[in-house]
């Protein structure tokens, strides 16, 4: 249950920032409010799951995912360009998570 709150958690910051990217700087309204709602819905998850799981590994999971989903989303969705060392920390990151997941025992299931 805590992966899955987690990865809810994850999927709502990333829907946020890209509605956050609509919003044109909060001057539309609609965009605006959904990302306000999807930042709330994820800060409330994230919150569920560090009754759980310490903090930093919750953050670290947290903002290791979204950074990489984000970057992924603005390439796919706004042709943002991605250089060899935007990959190259993105993969860190990923290789970072990872360990945390499989091979730290801080991580509670």
């Amino acid at each position: 249950m805590i992966p899955f709150l987690l990865g809810l958690a994850i999927a709502s910051e990333v829907a946020g920032t890209m509605l956050l990217k609509e919003s044109d700087g909060f001057a539309r309204l609609w965009p605006t409010l959904g990302a306000l709602a999807c930042y709330g819905v994820a800060f409330w998850l994230l919150a569920l799951v560090t009754r759980v799981v310490p903090v930093g590994i919750v953050y670290a999971i947290w903002s290791g995912a979204g950074v990489v989903l984000i970057a992924l989303a603005g390439w796919l969705v706004f042709r943002q360009a991605l250089d060899f060392w935007a990959l190259a920390g993105m993969a860190m990151i990923v290789a970072g998570v990872l360990a945390i997941n499989l091979l730290s025992g801080s991580m509670t299931h």
